[in-house]
């Protein structure tokens, strides 16, 4: 499936699932505009991207912990385009230890900003350009974590409250956004394998029923969903975890 002509917002593209998002988009004809926390992490992806020969592509700086920086972030985006068909919020700091007292008050702090009060902002300050968009969508990486009973995850006590406040938010926002044509898709991954999308080990990684999710699987969650008519609200996916 092709992106041509989509213009898309990924927020944490510096490194890991981002960054992955941030290429395959590219690969597949979209505009990116990408954060990071800091720009220079923004700006080695975009070079990376613009090496493979895809131009349209433009980094940012965002720190999903300020809300003058997420402001500043679609702003910038803003004197750039008119509109934004596509917003995936795949920022949330993890914060590992399941052990209530084996994290700082600051890291506390710093993980439920980024994941829950960062991805709110980050809605409401993209969604007047999402609304001049005639196919927008909201993609949302939650976790497995945010899902009601799960305790798997070694994450800390607060990784699992940001995440189960992302849930709650992306629950009834795509209820109230509907009505004007938004989708809102969330994804619960488990613990996923995350091979270099540059790499063989991209195409080689097993993908069969005993394997661990990958992400190239959900990149093609995500893109799916995406692809669907326009009467297709796909909310959420959800993955039995190996």
């Amino acid at each position: 499936m092709g992106f041509d002509g989509r213009r898309v917002v990924i927020t944490a593209a510096g490194r890991d699932f981002g960054r992955t998002l941030a290429v395959r988009l590219a690969e597949l004809g979209a505009e990116v505009f990408l954060s990071a926390r800091t720009l220079a992490a923004a700006e080695r992806v975009r070079d990376e991207i613009r090496g493979l020969g895809h131009e349209r592509v433009h980094a940012f700086a965002c720190d999903l912990t300020d809300p003058a920086s997420i402001r500043d972030f679609a702003a910038g985006v803003a004197r750039q385009t008119d509109r934004i068909d596509v917003l995936i919020n795949n920022g949330s700091r993890y914060l590992h230890g399941p052990d209530l007292l084996s994290a700082s008050d600051a890291d506390v702090v710093d993980t439920l900003a980024s994941g829950a009060t960062g991805t709110v902002l980050t809605v409401k300050n993209f969604l007047p350009l999402l609304l001049n968009s005639e196919q927008p969508d909201v993609v949302t990486m939650v976790s497995a974590c945010g899902t009601g009973g799960h305790h798997r995850s070694d994450a800390h006590d607060a990784f699992y409250a940001a995440k189960s406040a992302q849930a709650g938010f992306t629950e009834i926002l795509s209820k109230r956004l509907r009505p004007q044509g938004v989708r809102v898709i969330s994804l619960y991954p488990p613990d996923f394998d995350n091979p270099d999308p540059l790499s063989e080990e991209w195409e080689t990684t097993p993908r069969e029923a005993g394997s661990a999710l990958t992400a190239q699987s959900l990149v093609e969650c995500v893109l799916f969903a995406v692809a669907q008519p326009r009467d297709c609200f796909i909310k959420a996916f959800h993955f039995e975890q190996v």
